[in-house]
Order: structure tokens, then C-alpha cells, then sequence
């Protein structure tokens, strides 16, 4: 048990900041190479996040690796609602608004795009949550194979195989939702 957990009042301060700063780089990185920044704020979305998370008395989490895959899961669905809400026609998603800042155009993510991959990814939690985590962890936190690997405490080499099953998974997942259409 950390002295956080017992209560120490100051481990708990220095948690917060050490996960805050963490989480904050994530969001920022992220809303970056997903194209919402002129949208949304990292600090927005990590407080967001964090209030999603809040409000939710049932869930504990044992290590940090749970708690990082709970707040990625938590970034990602603001993330696409964010985007989803961007695209809706009754926001004037028909209309298209440029901006001076053109930095963004290569990253742009789409938003109908995003709302897919969020729905394949529910689809693969719900065959393979791990799978599913290492996905949220790989591509909306941006961390290394060998960073899920400490987090879920396995071996880098089953990270890159759950990687790879999850993106054929999401593949075939997201090739339905286009039949579909």
C-alpha cells in the first residue's frame, strides 16, 4: 500500500501533479495528431476526463496501468463526441470553417471517421477488453508497446501480438460498418 493510499495527505498532492502533468501531455499530444486542438483545450479534455471519472464511485483501480487505460477511455470518448458534436448538422456541420492556421491539415481526423473507430473499439471491448486497452493506449495516449507493456505488467512481445490482433479486429470491424453504410 503507497503512502498515498493510507492517506498521507502530501503523497497525494504529489500523485495528483505527477499524474496531472502525464495526462495533460497526453491530451495535448493527442489532440494535436487528431486535429481537435483548435477545438478543444488538453486541459479541457483532461479535466473533463477527470470529472467523468469522479463521478464514478464503483471503480477503483489496483495500478497505474488500470487507472491510465480508464482515463485514456475517458479522453477518447470526449474526443469523438467532441467531434461528432462538431459534425452534427444542427451545429452547422454542412458548412465547412477555415481557419488561418493550416498546421493542423495533415492531422485533421475525420469526424465521422473518429465516431467509427469509437464504435469499432466499443465492439472490440466488448469481444477482448484488452485488446481494447492496448488500442486506447497505443493510439489516443501515444505510448510505446514498451510503456502498455509496464503498465499491464506482460512482456513487450504480447503487447505487439495483442496490437496486432486488435488492429485485424478493428479492420474487419470498421470493413462492416462500411458494408453497412
Amino acid at each position: 500500500m503507497t503512502s498515498a493510499e493510507a492517506g498521507d495527505a502530501a503523497a497525494h498532492r504529489q500523485l495528483f501533479h505527477v499524474l496531472y502533468a502525464e495526462l495533460r501531455r497526453i491530451a495535448e499530444r493527442e489532440l494535436r495528431r487528431l486535429g481537435c486542438a483548435a477545438a478543444l483545450s488538453p486541459t479541457t479534455v483532461l479535466h473533463e476526463a477527470f470529472i467523468a471519472m469522479a463521478g464514478r464511485q464503483s471503480v477503483t483501480f489496483t495500478d497505474r496501468g488500470r487507472f491510465m487505460a480508464y482515463a485514456a477511455r475517458a479522453m477518447r470518448g470526449l474526443i469523438i463526441d467532441n467531434a461528432r458534436g462538431r459534425g452534427s448538422l444542427k451545429r452547422g456541420g454542412a458548412f465547412h470553417i477555415t481557419s488561418l492556421r493550416t498546421d493542423f491539415a495533415d492531422n485533421a481526423g475525420d469526424a465521422a471517421q473518429l465516431e467509427n473507430i469509437g464504435e469499432a473499439l466499443d465492439n472490440l471491448a466488448e469481444l477482448d477488453g484488452r485488446l481494447a486497452q492496448v488500442v486506447d493506449l497505443k493510439f489516443f495516449c501515444g505510448f510505446s508497446f514498451a510503456e502498455i507493456a509496464a503498465l499491464q505488467q506482460v512482456s513487450e512481445r504480447t503487447v505487439q501480438r495483442d496490437w496486432d490482433k486488435a488492429r485485424i479486429l478493428l479492420h474487419r470491424f470498421l470493413r462492416a460498418q462500411d458494408l453497412q453504410a
